[in-house]
């Protein structure tokens, strides 16, 4: 993960549960299951420090409702495709830095409580 610098914020979203079509077997393709999404935002937050409003910081209520809306009305097959779409959703607001995005697919092998993949991204 990137240092976090003076003047920049870590934005943390843990265990964002949605539901979607994930997977490649049949059983995946005909049934939603869930993933968890985790998200690491570093943003320049001088402004929403002094100025203490919203239309200063990031708003991750904003971030967050669109991955939700992305991820539940679309279909994958494969974990890296899912993980790079939110990790591009995430990045395309010009006030990221870096952000990191991990998916959890939970009991997709028999003996492992989940199996996950992450991505990062930065300008």
């Amino acid at each position: 993960m990137t240092r976090l610098e003076p003047g920049m914020a870590r934005i943390r979203v843990k265990d964002l549960r949605v539901r979607t079509f994930i997977g490649i077997k049949e059983e995946e393709i005909l049934n939603k299951q869930d993933v968890l999404i985790n998200l690491t935002i570093l943003y320049p937050a001088q402004d929403a420090v002094q100025v203490n409003d919203i239309e200063h910081a990031l708003n991750y209520r904003t971030i967050t409702k669109a991955i939700l809306a992305h991820v539940e009305g679309n279909r994958f097959a494969l974990l890296e495709r899912l993980t790079q779409e939110i990790l591009d959703l995430v990045m395309s607001n010009p006030a990221v830095h870096y952000a990191e995005v991990e998916v959890d697919k939970p009991h997709a092998l028999r003996f492992a409580e989940s199996v996950s993949i992450s991505l990062a991204g930065q300008r």
